[in-house]
């Protein structure tokens, strides 16, 4: 159990450069939108949120029923969305946020609990999620690895494949699943901190906590989550996993 309920928070733009308007995309009838919405509102959440700048994301999400937050345009990071979002609503810093990306249409409600669950218990600023990968899989850049301690604290996030196996062929790689917890609290002071040369290089903003000594928790997903969606094939993989579990 947790001792603080927490709420999903769905940052959704609608100008991707690889795939415009991604957040509407149709999935056997449905807006991507709306199975992820659907996905979060499975979870433990106390209340679910799409934040978006876009009036055409608003309306749909406001048409299956979902709740949306309008944001401005300028937002860099879809952390920054959240964090105006944890302003609009008047959230108290000690309100624990789960950041669901509005582009995982088949990420496991049970992750949801699972890493507001670990926010908690590790008492460090931020928790994240894991998964065991390929050493094949390793080598693509654009799957997010990690190391960590035996505590689950993450030392280090790359596109890069760490560790290097050096003299020990066994090693055993994890790739990193976007899912974030934190609380309110944290993330004002996160959005003053300068972007680091870690995260510029790596173009990952995950970084930036590690960079000035936050700590991140991470551990295995209790269920792997299928493929986020950043490609027309993304979406075709996405539709037919979606068939095959129903």
């Amino acid at each position: 159990m947790i001792s603080n309920k927490f709420k999903v928070v769905i940052p959704a733009r609608y100008a991707s450069t690889r795939l415009p308007g991604k957040p509407l995309l149709d999935i056997l009838g449905k807006p991507m939108i709306e199975w992820v919405y659907q996905a979060a509102v499975a979870s433990q959440a106390e209340q679910v949120i799409v934040a978006t700048d876009d009036d055409r994301i608003q309306a749909t999400v406001e048409s299956f029923g979902g709740k949306c937050c309008k944001t401005r345009s300028d937002h860099q990071t879809g952390t920054d969305r959240i964090v105006e979002v944890a302003g609009l609503m008047g959230w108290s810093n000690d309100q624990i946020i789960v950041n669901l990306q509005g582009d995982e249409p088949l990420m496991p409600a049970e992750n949801l609990t699972q890493v507001a669950n670990n926010l908690v218990n590790s008492g460090y600023e931020m928790s994240t999620l894991h998964k065991p990968v390929t050493q094949q899989s390793a080598e693509d850049a654009n799957l997010v690895k990690l190391v960590c301690d035996k505590n689950g604290r993450a030392l280090y996030f790359s596109r890069s494949k760490i560790p290097f196996e050096r003299d020990f062929p066994q090693v055993a790689y994890s790739g990193h699943i976007g899912l974030y917890a934190y609380r309110v609290g944290f993330l004002k002071i996160y959005a003053d901190l300068q972007p680091c040369m870690l995260e510029q290089s790596e173009k990952l903003e995950q970084l930036r906590a590690l960079y000035y000594g936050f700590n991140i928790h991470t551990e295995q997903a209790l269920k792997t989550p299928g493929i986020g969606v950043d490609t027309e094939q993304d979406l075709k993989r996405v539709t037919q996993q979606i068939i095959e579990m129903n």
